[in-house]
């Protein structure tokens, strides 16, 4: 497949997404603040958590089959249309300081339900427009848009909030959608065409064409099952960063932010390095020593005394280092190992397998946090992270993957 001027169609793509993912950050932190103030109660963020990822969860599997079949465009298109429209109804769920926390768990189980469909399709398309030498580098920069919006978004949802309603602060995220459908529609993005039925059988058929090209390669299987384990630690410690820092160091919305920023920064500099070093060390390696890091990090989070706050925003920053530097690598290991005709399917699946057991982690997180306290969650957490850098590391066919890389 012929992949002239990917960068310039890249461009376009990255415009709109990087403004939607700016207001999607500012708008996420900005009900985090008021749902963390408002409640004071992990019960509360995890199930929130919960409602805007068991969709995506369940239906996801199925999700990528079509995403396959249809044109990846169109698809994120409709997505983030569908998106902006459920964040709109979200405006009647919280008024006047009032909030409707059913209806707001119902509507964010729609947006989770949109992102099926975008999330993965988003990852899918990179094949299909860049050249395989260039993949990591093009991951790297994704990880950089992720970081820059987590950098300014917290400080752009922290101003909102001091100036605007909650409900009102929402409509940010429907600006930034629409700014991302604009921008898809400038770009060309190749439609590998399926020629068979969408029936239930098919698409049956289908899944489990997926799942074996993921079971058939050792490697490809065991890389899943430890990021499903290293993904159940790390997704509940991510929405007990706010308690962290409200209960044990005594922070309020300002020391909050600053948390968020770090993190953003740390993303930034992570996907800085991927973006302009080549980076000849195995992708393996890396993997795993970044599970390892991430998970040293949360450890010394929760052991460091609650005035030693600074010391808490410098391996936070860590933190968010190695998050980019693993989500990065990870996916560019799948892009180049998966055919591009099945990354809809393997992506979903692998959205899925996280995620499902990520939401019984979330529900433990959020008793530990209520029962034996947030810092407690975060060193548990790490010491469960850093198990399976550890255990990765003793796996051959694991180790192995890459060599020929």
């Amino acid at each position: 497949m012929e992949k002239k001027h990917w960068f310039r169609t890249y461009i376009f793509i990255w415009t709109g997404q990087f403004i939607s993912l700016l207001s999607s950050s500012a708008v996420n932190f900005a009900i985090i603040i008021w749902l963390s103030i408002e409640y004071k109660s992990a019960e509360v963020l995890a199930f929130s958590a919960i409602a805007g990822l068991l969709p995506q969860g369940l239906i996801g599997p199925f999700a990528g089959v079509y995403i396959d079949r249809w044109n990846r465009k169109k698809v994120m298109i409709f997505a983030d249309l569908f998106i902006a429209c459920c964040t709109i109804l979200m405006t009647f769920a919280i008024k006047d300081g009032h909030v409707s926390l059913h209806l707001l768990y119902l509507l964010m189980a729609c947006r989770s339900i949109g992102s099926a469909f975008h999330s993965p399709a988003m990852q899918a398309i990179a094949p299909l427009l860049v050249p395989e030498d260039q993949l990591l580098r093009v991951a790297g920069i994704n990880q950089m848009l992720q970081s820059i919006s987590s950098i300014a978004g917290p400080a752009l949802g922290t101003l909102a909030i001091a100036s605007l309603p909650i409900n009102k602060v929402i409509y940010l995220d429907v600006i930034g959608a629409a700014m991302a459908i604009c921008s898809l529609l400038f770009v060309h993005i190749p439609h590998l065409r399926v020629h068979t039925k969408g029936s239930i059988k098919q698409v049956i058929s289908d899944l489990r064409i997926g799942l074996a090209a993921i079971y058939r390669h050792r490697g490809i299987r065991m890389m899943f099952l430890y990021s499903m384990i290293a993904t159940m630690a790390i997704l509940p410690i991510a929405i007990l960063f706010p308690l962290l820092t409200i209960d044990h160091f005594g922070g309020k919305e300002f020391e909050m932010s600053v948390i968020e920023v770090i993190w953003g920064i740390g993303m930034l500099i992570g996907g800085s390095l991927l973006s302009i070093f080549k980076i000849k060390l195995s992708k393996i390696i890396l993997l795993n020593a970044m599970h390892i890091l991430l998970g040293l990090t949360f450890v010394l989070s929760g052991i460091f005394p609650s005035n030693w706050f600074p010391a808490f925003v410098l391996v936070t920053g860590f933190g968010g280092l190695a998050m980019s530097i693993f989500s990065a690598t990870f996916m560019t290991i799948i892009q180049e190992r998966v055919p591009p005709e099945m990354l809809g399917r393997v992506f979903s699946l692998y959205f899925s397998f996280a995620i499902i057991p990520s939401l019984v982690g979330l529900l433990f997180a959020g008793s530990i946090a209520d029962i034996l306290g947030v810092a407690n969650a975060f060193i548990i957490a790490g010491i469960a992270l850093m198990l399976v850098g550890v255990m990765s590391y003793l796996t051959p066919s694991l180790m192995n993957m890459t060599k020929d890389n």
